[in-house]
């Protein structure tokens, strides 16, 4: 063909590896892999003042965060209180989102807790009233007490990791679970380090 563009003929040019997006762009496989997600502890120092928390899960919203869970309780200074968040994300994303907090005017100090520091959920589990004391004998194998009795069911308080809580509840799952409640994460980091 004369006239036409110097270069390989379409068969003797290399094909690149990889697919297009939805714009046609190809992607290459090693940029397109995304980093894996862990799960981390972030605790906050705030101060005690309405809309905190507000503040806080708009950032998490605005920053598309999601938070599997968090609790908020009252320290020891009564202008104080802790937030905790658990959050699953990738590396930089975690990073990211401490450094967001940092920034906030409510939050004192924010502190990503170690993968060894104590971590207790708290949960109450309302199961079928047919048989109290087998509910009971279940109970005492994960350390919780029966908080509440009636003849149509049974309210149990279980607390401990994440891990024991969803045993538990799979194990009351025999007798059928009418309600559940959990709280969030609370922890602390281990012996005499500081949490924030």
């Amino acid at each position: 063909m004369s006239g036409g563009l110097e270069g390989p003929a379409p068969e003797e040019r290399s094909t690149p590896e990889g697919r297009r997006n939805s714009q046609g762009i190809r992607i290459d496989p090693e940029v397109e892999a995304e980093p894996d997600a862990r799960r981390a502890v972030l605790s906050a120092l705030v101060k005690h003042e309405p809309g905190v928390l507000a503040n806080i899960s708009g950032l998490f919203r605005r920053r598309q965060f999601n938070i599997e869970s968090l609790t908020v309780g009252p320290t020891t200074d009564p202008d104080r209180a802790r937030i905790t968040l658990e959050i699953e994300e990738p590396e930089p994303g975690i990073e990211q989102a401490k450094k967001q907090l940092q920034k906030l005017v409510p939050v004192i100090a924010v502190t990503e807790l170690e993968p060894e520091a104590i971590r207790r959920e708290l949960a109450l589990i309302k199961v079928d009233g047919t048989a109290p004391d087998q509910v009971g004998a279940v109970a005492e194998m994960y350390d919780g007490k029966t908080v509440d009795v009636s003849q149509e069911s049974v309210t149990v308080e279980i607390t401990g990791s994440e891990q024991k809580i969803d045993a538990a509840v799979e194990t009351f799952g025999r007798f059928g679970i009418h309600e559940i409640v959990r709280t969030g994460t609370a922890a602390l980091e281990r012996g005499t380090r500081k949490t924030t």
